[in-house]
């Protein structure tokens, strides 16, 4: 009987993996995790003047903060709150997208 739970266990883990990649895969999914940055980085990653633009920028710059921002590296107002809100896999499918972006 406990080996049936391990089992059930290791397939429910398995499951949720695989749904998380598909769900980061999904670029409506992004493109709405991406529109919450809109307030301050502007639709689409173009911001208004006195805010950092995110259009166009090299996806392992913006991955690189952003894990910073997560582990308290760099300093910030709201953006280490932000981003402890996002899974890795998320911050990378967000970055991709900002990258894609024209400046």
């Amino acid at each position: 009987m406990k080996n049936w739970s391990y089992l059930i266990a290791g397939l429910f883990c398995a499951l949720a993996s695989a749904q998380a990649q598909n769900i980061s895969s999904d670029p409506l999914q992004v493109r709405s995790w991406a529109a919450s940055c809109s307030n301050c980085h502007g639709t689409n990653g173009r911001a208004e003047p006195g805010n950092e633009s995110l259009a166009g920028v090299n996806k392992d710059e913006i991955v690189k903060k952003m894990l910073d921002f997560k582990a308290g590296r760099k300093p910030a107002t709201i953006m280490h709150q932000l981003s402890k809100g996002y899974t890795d896999e998320q911050i990378i499918a967000i970055a991709g997208y900002f990258a894609a972006q024209k400046k």
